[in-house]
């Protein structure tokens, strides 16, 4: 009798030779999987599972497993239909997510099956400047999301997750993660010494107060919470500043910095907060735009970045150089990010619901197996 290894190998090898997608011994192909699909109308209640075809992976794709995903704001948005671009529906919403390879196409040479895999906001900017990026290759929308049992990857657009992380807190990297590091080492190449200023205690400035302070910096905080001000601190924050009861926050970020002001700061506020940020920065200090929590409606005097001259940039989340990068740094220095609460998948409704009060600190999770 032929040992059943041999026959397996044999099967596989006859696969191989026939040009189809490399499989996992263990995965049986399905005809259908299930996805949350953003269908006829806009706002989580418009959210239906739906039965798709099960993908299968083409020339240089993967064929993931996909073991949990993470909200951003930008999820609640493309989900309320408020979101600066409208995409066509039906959509598979979220972009950032962590899952097995479970299949490879022809050509793949970056993966293995068994390999455990996050995927890239942007689906082609491999690494340079953001000239590369191609915003119709966006996970999450225009480009579906990661909502489902499985997805499919472009092998380019995927890196190897974290060992030292689990797969809900492997699901935040993506864009939160990667914008805070992209915003800080690969664009603004922090050193130690240098202070930080983060505006409150979502997945961005959580991650950036980390990087700061695995970098050398000291980092001072910015919420209208006071408990969560004392867990920032808790992560390393230097200080913390209680915007709603100090409304002119910029002033006692130059009392903490004897006058000097801040050398970098993450700008989540938008216009509102963006000429307190101003005002705490130091000469030649860097303002890294990431969002606009407190609105879209400013005015910006453009003489006062002249006076100081100071760098302002939009930080469109990052490359997959900037994540691989990051990657490193968080094993060498086993980084954990700040998860708040994690959701079943299929309670997504409810997960967006709650991020969108407001009250978590850190990163919203949703686990799919």
């Amino acid at each position: 009798m032929i040992p059943q290894c041999i026959i397996l190998l044999f099967n596989m090898h006859l696969k191989i030779a026939a040009g189809k997608p490399i499989l996992e011994p263990r995965f049986k192909e399905h005809r259908f999987m299930r996805a949350i699909v953003l269908e006829e109308s806009h706002g989580p209640d418009g959210l239906r599972v739906v039965d798709r075809p099960m993908p299968k992976p083409r020339r240089q794709e993967i064929l993931i497993r996909v073991g949990a995903t993470s909200l951003n704001y930008r999820d609640i948005e493309i989900v309320n239909g408020t979101y600066h671009t409208a995409f066509a529906l039906p959509l598979v919403p979220l972009s950032d997510g962590v899952g097995e390879v479970i299949a490879v196409g022809e050509e793949v040479t970056r993966f293995r099956v068994g390999d455990r895999v996050c995927s890239t906001f942007w689906q082609r900017w491999v690494g340079g400047s953001f000239r590369m990026a191609e915003p119709s290759y966006q996970r999450g929308g225009p480009l579906d999301g990661l909502l489902a049992e499985y997805a499919l990857l472009d092998e380019q657009a995927a890196v190897h997750a974290p060992r030292n992380l689990d797969d809900a807190e492997a699901a935040t990297l993506p864009c939160a993660a990667v914008t805070a590091w992209h915003a800080l080492v690969t664009e603004g190449a922090i050193k130690a010494g240098d202070t930080v200023l983060v505006q409150g205690t979502g997945g961005v400035s959580l991650f950036a107060l980390q990087f700061a302070r695995a970098s050398g910096a000291r980092v001072i905080v910015t919420s209208s919470d006071d408990c969560k001000i004392e867990r920032a601190k808790e992560l390393g924050a230097f200080a913390g500043i209680n915007y709603r009861q100090n409304p002119e926050w910029a002033g006692a970020v130059l009392d903490l910095t004897d006058g000097r002001g801040v050398d970098h700061v993450i700008e989540v506020g938008g216009p509102q907060s963006f000429e307190q940020s101003l005002r705490a920065t130091a000469r030649r200090g860097q303002i890294n735009v990431i969002g606009y929590l407190g609105g879209r409606e400013g005015t910006i005097n453009p003489l006062d970045i002249f006076r100081k001259q100071v760098q302002v940039r939009g930080i469109p989340v990052g490359s997959r150089e900037s994540f691989e990068a990051m990657i490193r740094t968080i094993e060498i220095n086993d980084l954990k990010p700040v998860i708040d609460r994690t959701f079943p998948w299929t309670d997504v409704a409810e997960a967006l619901r709650y991020a969108e009060s407001g009250s978590h600190f850190g990163k919203v999770t949703l686990l799919h197996q």
